[in-house]
């Protein structure tokens, strides 16, 4: 055990550490927000021959604004302080999570239609989504500015634990707080954990970040230098951007369907919800330790190809989890979103590590928020799988969301022979 190193950028890099421990807490409070969200807009819907879509569109609405403002919040990152700017972010979806906690405790009074809180829950989320759209890209590349470039390596990986670890936490306990003391109990602690971010990330330094250029360029120009050192430069990054797609737009919408499935198919409530979901918690923490502890054993490359390919194998896997243990119908369920889970999160953090160590910083923001631009596909493809799920159940849609990973990811393991051979 004496050459693993899992938790080395952390206990070496103090301004590492505080950005790590800020990242646990939004990401604790993105993760509490999916489940609370899906299952109240869930719950106002009951009944209706259109639930099974809107609960979809909730869930991926907040990748929406990653269309519009994601690439521009990369250009804002490279020019002024990166930090301040994420401290700002964090600062207004505190107050806003705060303000939709109290519209949710006070819409019995306010006298509310159910269909009017469903249209003030997808305003909510698409708010929070166009903040994510900076935070999140502005998050990853505030960790080179932390840690030496010797040390990205395992600060990646170890950043990982920070987003996996809260979907253990962050469902867990919110689907026992929405059992037991309702909805609002959840968007104040949401609202909590990002104050709690913002302080944490108050006296953290940034030694390793370059210094904002003197002369001064329009935005639309910047934007375009990020495009063209992507295309150009560094086309392996286009490449797993492109890649990226399978698990984040495809894969992904097992996640937006858990509710559904929860309810519909192992006729249970929102506290086996959050199980389920925090199992994808445990699957990718299981990862990121792995990666954090031996680092890449193998090529990077092949790597992040096998994992797309396992991912789509474990998804149809979890949509006949039900009838592989009929009696424990739960136990299959919570293995196989689990192992699929572990298998996103060690493409992700394949990706992103060689993603990042190809960007010098003067790029960092842009790439990064260019990098997650397929993101913002994850809504209008939920609008199909959601008239999918509805019209077929969902079982038949995720075992489809499964195939098209399978069929999608043979096909580029066999034809990018760049990616393969990236070390």
């Amino acid at each position: 055990m004496s050459h693993l190193h899992t938790f080395e950028s952390l206990t070496t890099y103090r301004n590492y550490r505080l950005l790590w421990t800020g990242n646990f807490f939004s990401n604790s409070a993105q993760w509490l927000q999916l489940l609370s969200i899906g299952w109240l807009v869930r719950e106002l819907t009951a009944g209706s021959s259109a639930s099974v879509l809107q609960v979809v569109i909730v869930g991926g609405l907040s990748t929406l604004p990653v269309l519009l403002v994601g690439p521009w919040g990369g250009v804002w990152g490279d020019r002024v302080d990166r930090r301040k700017l994420l401290m700002r972010i964090q600062t207004f979806m505190a107050v806003l999570a705060a303000l939709f906690a109290l519209l949710v405790a006070s819409d019995n009074e306010l006298g509310l239609s159910d269909q009017l809180r469903v249209g003030l829950a997808y305003s909510y989320v698409l708010a929070s989504g166009v903040c994510l759209a900076i935070a999140q890209p502005m998050r990853q590349a505030l960790i080179a500015n932390t840690v030496p470039p010797e040390g990205f390596g395992n600060a990646y990986a170890a950043n990982s634990l920070s987003i996996t670890g809260t979907r253990i936490f962050g469902p867990f306990v919110g689907g026992i707080l929405i059992a037991s003391l309702g909805f609002t109990a959840n968007f104040l602690v949401e609202a909590a954990l990002y104050a709690a971010a913002v302080l944490v990330y108050l006296p953290m330094k940034t030694p390793f970040q370059r210094e904002a250029p003197t002369r001064r360029r329009s935005p639309i120009s910047d934007f375009g230098e990020g495009l063209r050192f992507i295309r150009r430069e560094k086309r392996i990054i286009l490449t797993l951007i492109l890649l990226g797609l399978i698990p984040n737009v495809v894969l992904h919408q097992v996640w937006f369907l858990l509710p559904v499935f929860t309810a519909d198919v192992l006729r249970r409530e929102a506290d086996v919800g959050g199980f389920l979901l925090s199992a994808t918690g445990v699957g990718g923490f299981v990862s990121s330790v792995i990666i954090a502890s031996i680092g890449f054993t193998f090529k990077k490359g092949p790597v992040a190809l096998a994992s797309i390919l396992a991912s789509s194998i474990f998804v149809l896997l979890f949509a006949l989890s039900p009838w592989l243990l009929p009696t424990y119908q739960l136990l299959p369920a919570l293995v196989m979103i689990g192992l699929m889970s572990m298998a996103q999160s060690h493409y992700r953090t394949t990706a992103g590590t060689l993603i990042q160590l190809s960007t010098p910083d003067r790029f960092r923001s842009r790439v990064t928020s260019l990098a997650s631009y397929g993101q913002g596909f994850v809504f209008p493809f939920s609008i199909l799988v959601g008239i999918l799920a509805e019209f077929s159940g969902v079982v038949t849609a995720i075992i489809v969301l499964g195939l098209i990973g399978l069929v999608l990811s043979t096909f580029f393991t066999i034809r990018l022979g760049s990616v393969r051979q990236e070390p």
